[in-house]
């Protein structure tokens, strides 16, 4: 089926025989003047450049992240948007790391990059030596099999990987026709249930903290694990806890598959090698909150009401978080910078939110929520007051709504790197779509065309819209993003595409100036 066959379709299924949608009004005129502001006079990638180049890696509660919470406080401010403020939320000690190295001393000498997991410690008094030993910890049961064993011992606690036979997926750069056609397709619900995945997170977790416990006193050296991404591309992820009361642990860093691979096959033939750790890292105890960076543009005549756009400030910290996502909060930043250097007067306030800890588990976005638009009621079972609020189902009671729920129209995050937006999630609501549709109609030369009724996941849209507002994710061309930068040493500045950014930015300052200056709000789907 094609796109039109596709839209033809989608629009007879949304159209009742008992009511008609009227068309969709939008200010072509408006359009225009975004797209000169955006294209001619865009500050987009000095806004990047700096996040990425001046400030650096962004990870929650470390130096890094609230200098980048204090720039584009200053930013947003400078530019004219008002109400430019940092809202707290508990998030628990921070980290920043300025050195890992792993030195192969036996059999052979070789200086390898290794990128420390965030909370590890560091290596107090200089690196360690040891002897590499392997150890395989898939439940908290298997640790009994190594104690009194690995006392002076620096472990690899990865499995050795075939990157032949299961090489990691690159998907294609740019989304053809035929991708689209078949993404705004409705393929069904996600088969994944979201309590469950949120269990094996924190059972994740919790397996971390008992191997973090078990090494420390068991007077292990250090850990090295394997990245998950091959070609020499080191995949940074965490290996302990923001929890001040959770054990720091042992130092433990990540190198290369490649070099991982070649270190457990030596030690799986019986050869003696011999390894220094190298790390220095700090933790951060004196402020144990973490910050959203929140500003807007006041509304009109319906003031009150507030159309919401999103992204994550923090990183990781194996390169400068330039894709994830330094470019998805670039580009919420130049789109609001549009509509404040055009002047508009929006009907409705038009409010930027820049997330803090959304690595860690969408922490920032989840206390805007709690904090601004309501909650369900804590369940009883305690297996799921371990999970994120958003995942508790209706079983546990209704929604507790605050007032600023029913005024907030919509929710547009940005999170999928740094490519050209070509459409948007509608999310399973249906009655979004026919509006959407018409947003895009004037920026289709763009490349901007695709409305899908398919959910997407995995970031700060999700806890709004399990508090039933409509909040939605832009479909964007996934560049090298989650092939190679996604969460690497390999995000960074030089992988941003100055065109992308900028078309990015006019099409979302357009969507949001439409939901905005509509009559209504935004449609939204049944909340239980």
């Amino acid at each position: 089926m094609n796109r039109t066959a596709a839209r033809l379709l989608i629009a007879a299924l949304l159209v009742s025989p008992i009511l008609a949608l009227a068309e969709e009004p939008v200010d072509l005129e408006m359009v225009s003047r975004i797209r000169d502001e955006g294209f001619r006079h865009s500050q987009v990638l000095e806004t990047v450049r700096h996040l990425t180049e001046e400030i650096g890696p962004r990870v929650t509660g470390s130096p890094g992240m609230k200098a980048a919470n204090e720039w584009t406080r200053q930013e947003l401010a400078s530019w004219g948007l008002q109400n430019a403020h940092l809202e707290a939320f508990p998030f628990g000690r921070g980290w920043s790391y300025s050195r890992g190295l792993v030195q192969v001393d036996q059999p052979f000498e070789r200086t390898l990059l290794a990128i420390p997991k965030a909370w590890t410690p560091g290596t107090e008094n200089g690196p360690v030596r040891g002897s590499l030993m392997i150890v395989s910890v898939t439940e908290e049961k298997d640790l009994e099999q190594y104690r009194g064993k690995v006392a002076g011992k620096i472990l690899l606690i990865g499995e050795l990987r075939d990157l032949v036979a299961k090489p990691r997926k690159v998907d294609p750069r740019r989304y053809t026709p035929e991708a689209l056609d078949e993404l705004a397709l409705y393929s069904g619900p996600d088969k994944r249930d979201p309590v469950t995945q949120e269990k094996e997170f924190i059972q994740r977790i919790e397996l971390r903290t008992a191997m973090n416990r078990f090494f420390a006193a068991e007077k292990a050296l250090a850990t090295i694990d394997n990245s998950s991404s091959d070609w020499g591309m080191i995949r940074a992820t965490r290996g302990g806890s923001q929890n001040p009361a959770d054990p720091q642990g042992i130092p433990s860093v990540m190198i290369s598959a490649e070099e991982y691979n070649r270190l457990h096959r030596l030690v799986s033939a019986g050869r003696e090698v011999q390894v220094e750790v190298d790390v220095q890292a700090r933790f951060y105890t004196d402020d144990l909150n973490a910050y959203n960076t929140i500003a807007e543009i006041p509304g009109t005549d319906r003031k009150g009401e507030i159309v919401l756009a999103g992204a994550h400030l923090d990183s990781w910290h194996g390169g400068t978080g330039a894709t994830d996502n330094a470019a998805g909060c670039a580009v919420m930043m130049e789109a609001v910078r549009i509509l404040e250097a055009l002047g508009v007067k929006p009907r409705r306030t038009i409010r930027i939110a820049l997330w803090s800890g959304e690595e860690e588990g969408l922490f920032g976005s989840i206390a805007y929520v709690k904090d601004h638009l309501g909650s369900r009621p804590k369940p009883k079972d305690p297996d799921l007051l371990k999970l994120p609020a958003y995942v508790w189902p209706s079983s546990t009671g209704p929604f507790q709504a605050k007032p600023e729920q029913a005024k907030l129209s919509a929710y547009f995050n940005m999170d999928n790197g740094g490519g050209k937006v070509r459409g948007i999630y509608a999310q399973e609501n249906a009655a979004v779509v026919p509006l959407f549709e018409a947003w895009l109609g004037p920026l289709h030369d763009l490349g901007a065309t695709t409305v899908t009724m398919q959910n997407t996941g995995s970031t700060d849209h999700i806890p709004f819209d399990a508090a039933g507002i409509p909040a939605f994710q832009f479909i964007q061309d996934e560049l090298d993003y989650s092939g190679r930068t996604h969460h690497s040493n390999l995000d960074v500045y030089d992988h941003l595409e100055e065109d992308d950014l900028k078309q990015a930015s006019v099409v979302v300052a357009t969507f949001l100036y439409d939901a905005a200056m509509r009559d209504e709000k935004l449609p939204r789907k049944h909340l239980d």
